[in-house]
């Protein structure tokens, strides 16, 4: 059977997720992320499909963060027309995410809108919302969800056989095992975790694997341990406090924003640290925290047990307020003295993050933590970089707050744990690695590292180029 392998997104960069495979002369789509990057260039490559939508027979869809599912609606309203296969807290997620999607989008462009009539200056664009809640809606309609450990088969033929095994990275989140005609068999990452998260299993390990598609996010880096998370989280807090300050953390609000929210729980019960205000500033993240607490099949033991046997809600307390109101978001810049505010975008390109940055960059009393990846271009990669100004709706900002980086937090793989994951597999069957999701520096240093490992061979995924499967 010809069998090839192509991408056309996260190629030499972390973001937009879409991977395809072509078995026969039918197409298997994994993942179908939105791009992110400058608002111009993103809308462009999210609006117009380098592939043809109505040629993909099914997607499966690795996990719900919004780089790997933010552009199903797009495919459907393109024609595609067959089924999204997900574990099913990946499809609660996806749905949260897809429709805060639409929402910030329509937000969005009226908040632009108006700037740009108000501020000709500016030269502000105002992006059309690539689709709206029913589109969403519509979506959700071709979900079709499974169990970890269970095959099934994407196509009506039986010789192609998927399966989902825990990835470790977020709620839900999968590695995907595909076996053809009970001999090839093929791996596909998605966003792989790391072991010891917070409220979440260890990455899984996939049977013995012919060809294996990696992410590379931090192919070129090591990460503090998970451990050390709580001690910074700690430190940072007793820092800004004493200064009366405020810690504004752009999280994803699928899982980073959990597990603050969690470790934050056990400084504030074991009073490491003192009573402050948080506020979780996303209505999506007041809904995902919600689907974290019917989802309990997904957490490790230890936050299982302490989940259901102690009776405590490990994502709320005392001092922590869940805020959806717009209204109550805006009435949070009014807050005097110290708070923590926890706010989405997670790269800190949309949402109600830019409204707080806005209002707090330039206070050195302030902090601005960074806890997840930022992707080239990004504002909060420009703040990664130590830009000293920073354009936020078209206007600069002097970055007067501190900045910290907290790596621990990261819940993808560092090279190391990468390195160690692999070596699980039968190198000597294992023909060949593709690398995809990563910058281009990250991913050749993870290539060589995994040659030295005894890797056959390791490609670095180019856009749009046919590899064939043999």
């Amino acid at each position: 059977m010809d069998i090839k392998f192509y991408s056309y997104g996260a190629c030499k960069e972390v973001t937009g997720s879409k991977h395809f495979l072509k078995i026969g002369n039918k197409v298997l789509q994994i993942d179908a992320g939105m791009f992110q990057g400058r608002r111009e260039e993103s809308y462009k490559k999210n609006h117009i499909l380098d592939f043809d939508p109505t040629e993909v027979e099914s997607i499966i869809l690795t996990h719900a963060h919004f780089d790997h599912s933010g552009a199903l609606p797009v495919m459907i309203n393109n024609g595609f027309y067959g089924n999204i296969y997900s574990t099913g807290a990946s499809r609660d997620i996806a749905n949260i995410i897809m429709l805060d999607s639409a929402f910030i989008q329509q937000k969005d462009f009226e908040y632009l809108l108006e700037k740009s009539k108000k501020h000709k200056e500016r030269k502000l664009k105002a992006y059309k919302p690539l689709y709206n809640s029913m589109d969403v809606v519509n979506t959700l309609g071709h979900f079709v969800t499974i169990n970890y450990h269970k095959d099934f088969s994407p196509f009506e033929n039986e010789n192609v056989k998927v399966r989902f095994y825990d990835a470790g990275h977020i709620l839900g989140s999968s590695l995907v095992y595909v076996e053809i005609d009970n001999e090839l068999k093929m791996g596909f990452s998605g966003d792989l975790g790391r072991k010891n998260l917070p409220i979440i299993r260890d990455p899984e390990v996939m049977p013995d694997l012919d060809y294996l598609v990696l992410e590379g996010t931090y192919g070129d880096r090591l990460h503090s341990s998970i451990g050390f998370a709580k001690e910074e989280l700690k430190e940072m807090i007793l820092k800004v406090h004493k200064r009366g300050g405020k810690i504004i953390i752009p999280a994803f609000t699928i899982e980073r924003t959990q597990e603050l929210i969690y470790i934050i729980h056990l400084l504030y019960k074991e009073k490491l640290i003192p009573d402050i205000p948080i506020f979780i500033d996303s209505p999506m993240a007041v809904n995902a925290t919600s689907i974290f607490k019917i989802h309990p099949e997904c957490f490790d033991n230890e936050t299982f047990e302490y989940f259901t046997q102690d009776n405590i809600d490990p994502f709320g307390f005392d001092t922590i307020k869940y805020v959806s109101a717009t209204r109550e978001s805006i009435a949070i810049n009014s807050h005097k003295g110290p708070a923590i505010i926890i706010s989405a975008s997670g790269m800190a390109e949309t949402g109600r993050i830019l409204h707080h940055l806005k209002n707090n960059i330039e206070d050195p009393h302030n902090l601005i933590a960074i806890v997840g990846f930022m992707a080239e271009n990004t504002l909060g990669r420009k703040l990664v970089e130590g830009h000293r100004e920073v354009k936020i709706f078209g206007k600069m900002y002097k970055v007067n707050a501190e900045i910290e980086i907290l790596n621990a937090f990261s819940g993808h793989a560092d090279y190391k744990e990468i390195l160690e994951w692999v070596s699980n597999y039968d190198l000597k069957r294992l023909k060949k690695i593709f690398l995809v999701h990563g910058e281009e520096k990250a991913l050749k240093y993870l290539k060589q590292k995994l040659m030295e490992l005894g890797v056959n061979e390791v490609e670095i995924t180019e856009y749009s180029k046919i590899y064939n499967i043999t």
